[in-house]
């Protein structure tokens, strides 16, 4: 099964995981001081937010796969539709290691496929951008340019 993922950038994390505990009737599966997940089963969601990025909204949307099949369907579906791809391979980011690879919409909106291979303690194994300069979370630095030619944070 595939889950929808939706990644936003907020001001107040406590206040974002007070409210959208409420919406969801839920409460984060995982949080960290920067950040909050939400696995939702109905409907099938993967809902994250965290403090990281420039400016509040959304950062990307994405899909999460079970396994490495439906993750390679997903990237030949975006290959033989001529996309864009930037394929980062096993990386890491979100608090978690994973297989990745993302694609830019014609608006410019950066989406992840990935398939999750297991949890981290720290956001990401990067090196963290220099202070007053940090990147949005994983997403295409520049997701108005083509995934080739975007670099990422992660």
């Amino acid at each position: 099964m595939k889950r929808f993922h939706v990644h936003l950038h907020v001001d107040d994390l406590d206040r974002s995981v007070g409210f959208y505990s409420q919406l969801f009737a839920a409460q984060p599966a995982r949080i960290e001081s920067d950040y909050a997940k939400w696995m939702l089963e109905d409907p099938p969601v993967n809902f994250a937010i965290s403090t990281r990025g420039s400016k509040p909204g959304i950062d990307h949307l994405g899909i999460q796969t079970d396994d490495a099949d439906e993750l390679a369907a997903l990237k030949a579906r975006a290959q033989a539709a001529d996309m864009a791809l930037l394929d980062e391979g096993t990386t890491t980011c979100c608090y978690a290691r994973s297989e990745k690879h993302w694609i830019t919409d014609p608006q410019g909106v950066a989406w992840e496929h990935y398939y999750t291979l297991g949890n981290i303690p720290v956001f990401n194994e990067a090196p963290q951008p220099a202070p007053g300069t940090a990147p949005a979370c994983c997403a295409p630095m520049d997701s108005r340019s083509t995934a080739k030619q975007a670099s990422s944070c992660c």
